[in-house]
């Protein structure tokens, strides 16, 4: 299996930018301390994405729904 493939085009990086600062200004609002843990996971996986080009989520979901 070839990673290359999920690289990320712009506008899928934009929308985890987009989301991922989201995210990031609600746990801002709401305050560090007070969100719970899970909630970062969602956060700092979007702005990997946007860093890096590569999706983990994207890349498991292709793992377990593989085109047939």
């Amino acid at each position: 299996m070839n990673v290359i493939q999920y690289k990320l085009a712009k506008d899928k990086r934009f929308f985890f930018l987009v989301s991922g600062l989201i995210i990031w200004i609600g746990i801002w609002f709401t305050g560090f301390e007070t969100v719970h843990w899970l909630l970062y996971v969602p956060a700092v996986t979007f702005i990997v994405a946007v860093i890096s080009g590569y999706c983990p989520g994207l890349i498991i979901s292709k793992l377990i729904f593989k085109d047939r």
